[in-house]
Parts: C-alpha cells; structure tokens; sequence
C-alpha cells in the first residue's frame, strides 16, 4: 500500500501535456478543480471526466499508474460512499433494516461523489506527474510574483511547495524501509484492534521524523554550500515561454467550460 503512493512523483516525458506552460498547467488545473464542484449532475460530471481522460491520454502515463494512485484513496472513498447512502432520506426508498434506510436518491448521490473525488485525483495529479519540480517552482513564483508588492516572500513560499511534494516520494520510500526493518525485529502491524495498531505505528514516525530532519539539514546545507539565495537576481537557465500548445489547451478548456454550464443548466441537480 506504501508503495502505490504516487503523489508528487514526477515521470518525465515528450507529450502534448509534458510540453505545456508549467503556468498554463496550474492555472488550467485550478480551474478544473473548480469546475469539478459546479458540476451539479452526472451530465456535466461526465463532460469533465472525457476532458480528463482525454488529458491523461495526451500525456502518455500509463493505465497501471492511473488506477495505482486511486489504490491508496480507496478506504476513504469507500467510507464516503457509505456515508452518503446512510445520510441520504430523500427519494423513494429500496433498503429498509432497522435504522438503516437506502434510497434511490442516496445511491446516485453516493455513485456522484464517489466520481468527483476519483475525477478531483485524477486531475490534480497529472499536474505533478507531467511537470518538473523545477519548472512548478519558477511557474508558481511567476503567478505569485504580484504578491511581491506586499513584501511577501514569494520565491521562498513556491520553494517550499515544491519541496514538500518532490519529498513526498521520498518519504514512501523511507517508511517503507523503516517498516521493513520494524517486521524484520518482530513487529506487527497487521494484528490487534485499532488501539493496538496505532501503537505500533510510534517505532514508525520516530525514525521517520528524525530521518526527515535529517534530509532536510542535509538540503540546506547542500543549498548554502552552492550560494542559492533565490529572489529578484535568480537567473534561470531555461525561460518560461507561452507557445501554440497553451493556446489550443486554453481554448478547449473554454469549450468544456461551455459545455458544463450548459449541461448544469439544462438538466437536474443531483446535489
């Protein structure tokens, strides 16, 4: 389970989406995140759902990778599902057991929900799965760059971003092997109630904390010893620049966008 943890990993690639604006990326992700709640049924949801798969299509990622990074999720997708079908009095009814009531209309919410947490992972992470952490840094810097009026610090706040997700992966990695080394002296994590399971979790974090400190003195050190100081006189080997590309994904994007508004407007809301 550990290892199906693909959050913040990035894997490299010449596709349509690979060679977008890091800045159109961000900024066409946000809004797709957005329009993943005005979708008010499964038309409009359906529309936004082509669009993704179309997208990861365009990328060139593979299938296995996709229905990987939904693995990890699948306890709390499964735990809303079930929320809502409990929740849900309205419609008619199809389930009765004692204080347990299904109704047709808690199973369409529940199926509705259930796509738009799978829709909302699958299109925030092709975001870092297609871009270099480098280039989310400077792009992040640049949109943020009118905050500077402020006297915000917006270099160091898009460094620290990006290296909270370029470490993501570094952590799986580092609890998976402390985990190998607890089961290796006899731990279990698997036995017991759940009181019992958190307990066994402490051997874990207290490794992973120190380990996590420890990469990131390291990280710094590392940083310092090579002058980077970021700011205003950063200068970047590679320019960020708009192309044909940005524009013909922006114009599709108003065509989903379209779409969406139209769908939501000519047919019922689920929710």
């Amino acid at each position: 389970m550990i290892k199906d943890i693909t959050i913040g990993q990035y894997f490299p690639g010449k596709s349509f989406i690979h060679n977008l604006d890091a800045r159109s990326k961000i900024i066409l992700t946000v809004v797709f995140l957005v329009l993943v709640f005005v979708c008010g049924n499964f038309w409009s949801l359906g529309l936004v759902w082509l669009f993704g798969i179309v997208a990861y299509l365009f990328s060139r990622l593979s299938v296995k990778l996709v229905l990987k990074s939904f693995k990890p999720l699948l306890p709390i997708i499964l735990l809303t599902t079930i929320l809502q079908l409990y929740y849900i009095k309205d419609g008619n009814e199809l389930f009765s057991w004692k204080f347990i009531t299904i109704t047709d209309k808690g199973v369409f919410t529940a199926i509705f929900i259930t796509a738009r947490i799978l829709l909302l992972l699958l299109i925030s992470s092709l975001l870092t799965y297609t871009t270099a952490p480098t280039d989310l840094t400077d792009a992040i810097e640049k949109l943020l760059s009118p905050l500077k009026i402020f006297k915000i610090e917006v270099h160091t706040f898009a460094m620290m971003m990006t290296i909270a997700l370029r470490f993501i992966p570094t952590l799986v990695d580092e609890i998976d092997r402390i985990m190998s080394a607890q089961k290796a002296r006899g731990a279990d994590f698997e036995s017991g109630n759940i009181l019992k399971k958190v307990k066994a979790l402490f051997p874990i974090f207290v490794p992973l904390f120190v380990s996590a400190f420890k990469r990131a003195i390291e990280l710094a050190d590392a940083m310092s010893c090579r002058c980077y100081t970021g700011g205003d006189n950063r200068t970047r080997m590679r320019q960020m620049k708009f192309s044909w590309r940005d524009l013909v994904a922006c114009i599709i994007s108003v065509i989903v966008l379209a779409g969406v508004i139209t769908l939501s407007v000519l047919f019922e809301k689920i929710i």
